[in-house]
């Protein structure tokens, strides 16, 4: 295991969020049951498509670094209420800061996965089908609407396959915190 990924495994377990639980409905603006059970099934979807050797061929993904969007800063602006993760104490919690930036990484990695060659359509029907249902009914207008698609029966490159692990990979983690902070704001914890 590499040290970026034990890290980033210390920083979950020392920073722990309970969304297991059963989660009542809370009238919050955009954040229902529905929107907490679409970041599930996107979750879901990314976890089953990173063992799809369809995919990935001739690379073991599991053995690759990850590269996650860094023109957002949902990891810390989406931390709840008075947590410490990373040793500071954060005393309040943005939602509408939280939303902005779940939406435009959510808005990002659609724009790159739509654009990926997906000749078995394995992106296509579980991933992309999953990230846009839950961008078209919790975080509405961050569907992009003109993108170029790659060709459909283009073969990936090695390189194109190796740079999708990554980026796969990548937004596997922060999907997982998205699913928290959705899951957190449902629960209505952050306006106590």
């Amino acid at each position: 295991m590499s040290v970026s990924i034990s890290a980033l495994l210390l920083l979950v377990l020392e920073c722990p969020v309970a969304v297991s639980r059963a989660l009542p409905a809370v009238g919050q603006e955009g954040m229902r049951d529905f929107c907490v059970l679409n970041a599930r099934a996107l979750l879901r979807n990314i976890t089953s498509a990173l063992t799809q050797a369809e995919l990935f061929s001739g690379i073991d993904c599991t053995r690759q670094n990850m590269e996650v969007n860094l023109n957002t800063d949902t990891p810390s602006v989406c931390s709840p209420k008075d947590s410490n993760c990373s040793r500071s104490t954060k005393s309040d919690f943005d939602q509408a800061s939280c939303l902005t930036n779940i939406g435009n990484d959510l808005t990002h990695y659609y724009t790159f996965l739509y654009a990926q060659p997906d000749p078995d359509h394995v992106l296509g029907s579980s991933v992309l089908q999953s990230l846009r249902e839950l961008m078209e009914t919790c975080f509405k207008g961050s569907v992009p609407t003109e993108l170029k698609k790659a060709a459909a029966d283009h073969s990936s490159t090695y390189s194109e396959r190796l740079n999708l692990c990554k980026v796969m990979r990548g937004f596997h983690v922060r999907t997982i915190t998205i699913n928290r902070a959705i899951g957190y704001m449902n629960s209505g914890d952050h306006q106590r």
